[in-house]
C-alpha cells in the first residue's frame, strides 16, 4: 500500500486502536503487533491542505505558501493565550470564528508526569491519546479557545504545560490522583481565575466538579529502555519488529517513528 501519511487515526477501546492513514486508506495496526513492518518514504511530499506536490514541507505537512497565509499555522494555534482574533490581526478571521469560538476544555493529563493542557471539546479523547497520556481529566470547559488558553498559562505556573516524548515512550510514568491535583490546582489559582471569569462572564466558564478520570491504555509489548528516533528525510526505510503505538509513535525492535511529524510524505508501507 503506498500514500502520503495522515496523522494516525485511533479509537478509545479497552485498549486504543490503532489505523494507519495512507491518503484515503487505513491500515489497522492493532493485529500487527508483533510483527515485522517496512515503511519506506518514496521522496515525494504532498501538502496536507493544498494538495501540492513540494520538496520540503513546514509545520507538520504544509507548503510554505499554505505555511505563511493560513491562520491555522499561526503560533497562537499552540499559544492560544496570544490570539490573533482577539488581537485583531487574524489573518483569516472567518475561519477563526469557526475553529476557536467553539467550546474547548482544559485538562490534566498524565503522560510524562501530570500536565495542563487545552483542547476543543470534539478533540476528546483523540488529543490525550496523540500525547500518549494514561490518565486524563476535564477541569474546566470554556467558551473560546482565547480564554482556554488564559487558564492554561495560569495553571502552568504550577505543573508543567508540556510531554517529555522520550519519558512518554519509556512509559517512566507513576499514576497520579488527578481529582485531587485538580481540586489542589483551582484553589491555588482561586484569584486569577475569579479574574478571568469576572473579564468574560460567569458562563464563560464552567468548573467541570463531575467528569471522571479517563484511563487510556496503549498496544504496547515492550517499551523501550533507549529511545532511538528514525527520520525519513535522513534514512527512507524504516522496518524492525512493531512492538507498540503510543501517542504518534510507532514503537519498533530498533527505534521509533514519529508519524505525525510526517504528514504529508508519500510511504510505501508493507508488513
Amino acid at each position: 500500500m503506498q500514500g502520503p501519511l495522515k496523522k494516525m487515526y485511533t479509537r478509545l477501546e479497552s485498549t486504543v486502536q490503532y489505523d494507519l492513514s495512507l491518503g484515503d486508506e487505513r491500515i489497522p495496526l492493532n493485529p500487527l503487533i508483533g510483527k515485522s513492518i517496512k515503511l519506506t518514504y518514496t521522496g515525494n511530499i504532498v501538502c496536507v491542505h493544498c494538495n501540492r506536490t513540494i520538496k520540503k514541507s513546514f509545520n507538520q505537512g504544509y507548503c510554505y505558501p499554505c505555511f505563511i497565509s493560513l491562520a491555522q499555522c499561526d503560533m497562537c494555534i499552540m499559544r492560544p493565550e496570544t490570539c490573533h482574533y482577539e488581537a485583531g490581526t487574524c489573518r483569516e478571521p472567518a475561519w477563526g470564528e469557526v475553529f476557536c469560538f467553539q467550546p474547548h476544555r482544559v485538562y490534566l493529563a498524565n503522560s510524562s508526569g501530570v500536565k495542563v493542557g487545552i483542547t476543543r471539546q470534539t478533540q476528546i479523547p483523540t488529543r490525550w491519546i496523540d500525547q500518549g497520556a494514561v490518565q486524563a481529566l476535564p477541569i474546566f470547559e470554556v467558551q473560546s479557545r482565547y480564554i482556554s488558553g488564559l487558564i492554561e498559562i495560569v495553571i502552568a505556573k504550577h505543573v508543567s504545560d508540556k510531554t517529555s516524548w522520550q519519558k512518554m515512550l519509556k512509559n517512566n510514568v507513576e499514576p497520579i490522583d488527578l481529582v485531587a491535583k485538580r481540586d489542589e490546582l483551582v484553589i491555588k489559582c482561586k484569584q486569577e481565575l475569579a479574574e478571568i471569569s469576572q473579564r468574560f462572564g460567569e458562563h464563560a466558564i464552567k468548573f467541570l466538579t463531575e467528569e471522571a478520570v479517563v484511563d487510556i491504555h496503549f498496544p504496547v509489548d515492550f517499551y523501550p529502555v533507549k529511545v532511538k528516533s528514525f527520520n525519513f528525510d535522513k534514512y527512507p526505510e524504516v522496518s524492525g519488529v512493531l512492538h507498540g503505538i503510543k501517542g504518534q509513535y510507532l514503537l519498533l525492535d530498533n527505534g521509533v517513528i514519529n508519524i505525525r511529524k510526517f504528514s504529508g510524505y508519500e510511504v510505501e508501507f508493507s508488513s
